[in-house]
């Protein structure tokens, strides 16, 4: 009788072991799911950001682009000494 009652509670913590680890990587892979939700929303509101022609036309000024028919001017010596 002894032997099964000792079996039934190692069964028994066993589970509970396992419970209790599936339990923690449940409460992880929560958090990184809200992570990763959070980083998604972020790169859709930049990649709406990019389509837009203000955006568009920001990022190419500076990159030194200019429109069709605009004349480019560099303007030299204003650093301070």
């Amino acid at each position: 009788m002894f032997i099964v009652f000792a079996l039934v509670c190692w069964v028994g913590l066993k589970a509970g072991l396992a419970l209790l680890a599936a339990r923690s990587q449940a409460a992880q892979e929560s958090s990184l799911v809200a992570s990763l939700q959070r980083q998604h929303r972020q790169l859709a509101a930049q990649e709406k950001a990019l389509h837009q022609p203000a955006t568009i036309m920001r990022d190419a000024r500076q990159l030194g682009m200019v429109r069709a028919g605009e004349r480019s001017y560099v303007v030299l010596g204003l650093s301070k000494h």
